[in-house]
């Protein structure tokens, strides 16, 4: 950590924790980060990085020039926060209403400003550009960030995620394929309401929806090759008004999540047929809706190499935590990694000897350690992937 301390100094660490603080305390969810994007414009402009804002309608871009004919290498962060209402009781808790920063994105911003920081004092020998993302928790900000021109020119590109499952300090990678498809659904039933003490007269929407969920199930268990993770998760029943009136309609919504674009199509296939055989057997519309979410986020094999080699580095092989499966989540970190070779990192933001809440819970929070660690990688990351990719030009 010494080394890492001479990159982040203490005034480089506290000017960044100010940052993620003052985030934290004003979260704003998908394309209504205005006050986010301005703190992040002023950043720029103390640093002196000429930047533009309104980029796919909040995003901010900044830009290190070193010329022509040299590297350009990228940096992301996602900016936006999540409708969960704060239990944190930190100090600097969300002092809006129903909105929360529970995924550490303020974090991601204090990260990739901090590394700007380090980055226009000691500029490397190649161009840096700071992408600065909204929406990444609903629609996808990176596809409307694409189309708008970021990537225009750049080489290579790099974000990372706040982890809590390891500890400051260290940083997950994984080769290949990191992250899974995020496909919504939803299943609309419409049978026959009725009296409760009649149901012969009937077609009970909520037996049908019980069906669907347990059968639904047994997809995962009986058709998928267990080798290749998978899961259909129905997070979400409606059906009904009263105790005594059998349910003419049923809504369910779900997600599915797979890491193989042929065990995807093979789940969203049998979805297809268990529903039209339960509608066959019960004489039931039902409707089978699906929502295509993010693709896999997957890491290019040389980019891969160049972050962790720097992992190894920067904090040691013991350090440097080797992710050995595919995680379920999603990321539109994806999008870019179809268009430009990168890496997706995991920054370890766990607290040492402390339950530590799960992304996306109203009691999340993570080690600011991670900030300083997640400054200087990123910092000698862009260096390194700059060195590497002028000597095979």
């Amino acid at each position: 950590m010494n080394s890492i301390k001479k990159i982040v100094n203490e005034e480089l660490y506290e000017w960044m924790k100010e940052i993620r603080r003052a985030i934290h305390r004003h979260p704003e969810v998908a394309y209504k980060e205005e006050k986010t994007a301005e703190l992040i414009s002023n950043a720029l402009n103390e640093l002196g990085i000429k930047h533009k804002t309104g980029i796919a309608r909040t995003g901010v871009v900044g830009k290190l020039t070193a010329g022509q004919n040299v590297p350009t290498i990228a940096l992301r962060a996602d900016m936006d926060a999540l409708p969960v209402a704060e239990e944190t009781n930190l100090p600097f808790s969300s002092q809006v209403q129903g909105a929360m920063h529970a995924c550490g994105h303020d974090g991601h911003i204090a990260i990739v400003l901090g590394a700007a920081a380090i980055l226009s004092k000691n500029p490397p020998e190649g161009n840096v550009v700071f992408i600065f993302q909204p929406a990444e928790e609903t629609e996808g900000g990176a596809g409307p960030m694409i189309e708008q021109g970021v990537l225009n020119g750049v080489d290579m590109i790099f974000g990372g995620h706040i982890e809590t499952h390891h500890l400051a300090g260290e940083i997950g990678l994984k080769p290949g394929v990191h992250t899974a498809y995020t496909d919504a659904f939803e299943i609309r039933v419409t049978g026959k309401g009725g009296h409760a003490a009649r149901p012969h007269e009937t077609i009970d929407a909520v037996l049908i929806a019980a069906q669907l969920v347990m059968d639904l199930q047994i997809i995962i268990s009986r058709n998928i090759d267990p080798l290749h993770p998978a899961v259909i998760t129905v997070g979400y029943i409606k059906a009904g008004t009263v105790n005594n009136v059998i349910a003419e309609r049923a809504v369910l919504k779900g997600t599915i999540r797979t890491t193989d674009e042929l065990i995807r199509l093979q789940v969203i296939d049998r979805i297809k047929k268990i529903t039209t055989s339960i509608s066959s057997l019960h004489d039931a519309d039902i409707q089978f809706i699906l929502k295509p979410g993010y693709p896999p986020v997957i890491n290019e094999e040389r980019a891969y190499g160049f972050a962790k080699h720097v992992s190894e580095e920067l904090l040691g092989k013991e350090n440097t935590i080797l992710i050995p499966f595919p995680g379920l989540g999603g990321e539109d970190f994806a999008y870019y990694l179809q268009e430009t070779p990168g890496c997706f990192v995991r920054f370890g933001g766990g607290i040492k000897g402390r339950e530590n809440a799960p992304s996306h819970s109203p009691r999340f929070d993570f080690d600011e350690e991670a900030l300083r660690v997640g400054a200087a990688y990123f910092s000698e990351l862009v260096r390194y992937a700059v060195k590497k990719l002028r000597t095979t030009e």
